[in-house]
């Protein structure tokens, strides 16, 4: 299969493979608690929970749409391709990273998946209290990202070893994440916005 056909394959599918692979990476948990402490086990965590929030958010390109409409007046800013790289390479790929960071190099630095999913909540929050509405993904924000992540940010502070400086880099990759995607979405906006003739392309 060429490299453009699995992006589309991708593309078109990686939601409901985000549900799948989040209910089986969830019924592990209790087969790697007997092996493991509390702090590596809500590290791990963090990749199921998140894959069900993608799974809210996601599910009928309704984030994509919404951020078009709400930030862009209906300009296809943020396209089906860019949220695919974003959440399979950037979410998928930084939670694989940190949990083997967290195994092998020492628990504090698995916590850039747990800030990635507490500033996503700050995100989401922020946004429901500015506009006054549901905004894709908040029920799994509020249900799973503050409990889970909270708890996860608790007790990995607690393990003997955990510096301040695990937390700023964690931290501090979760931000730049987040802030990529701003920088990219606002020029892509003027880009569009500088084009000759551009109209609104989301209905």
């Amino acid at each position: 299969m060429e490299f453009i056909d699995l992006e589309r394959w991708l593309d078109q599918h990686w939601v409901p493979t985000a549900l799948c692979l989040a209910i089986i990476l969830t019924l592990l948990i209790p087969i790697f608690a007997i092996q493991w402490n509390a702090a590596w086990l809500l590290t791990y965590a963090m990749l199921p929970v998140y894959m069900f929030h993608q799974f809210e958010e996601h599910t009928g390109d309704r984030f994509r749409q919404f951020v078009n409409q709400k930030l862009f007046h209906g300009f296809e800013v943020l396209t089906p391709l860019a949220v695919l790289w974003i959440n399979l390479p950037g979410v998928w790929g930084l939670g694989l990273a940190c949990i083997y960071a967290a195994s092998f190099a020492g628990i504090g630095w698995g916590l850039g998946v747990v800030y990635l999913v507490l500033v996503n909540a700050v995100m989401h929050i922020v946004a429901a209290i500015a506009w006054r509405e549901y905004n894709p993904g908040l029920w799994t924000t509020v249900g799973l990202f503050l409990p889970v992540g909270t708890l996860a940010l608790v007790r990995v502070s607690e393990t003997l070893g955990v510096q301040w400086f695990h937390h700023m880099v964690g931290l501090a990759l979760a931000v730049l994440i987040h802030v990529a995607i701003v920088i990219y979405t606002l020029k892509r906006a003027a880009f569009i916005r500088g084009t000759a003739g551009a109209q609104p392309s989301v209905p």
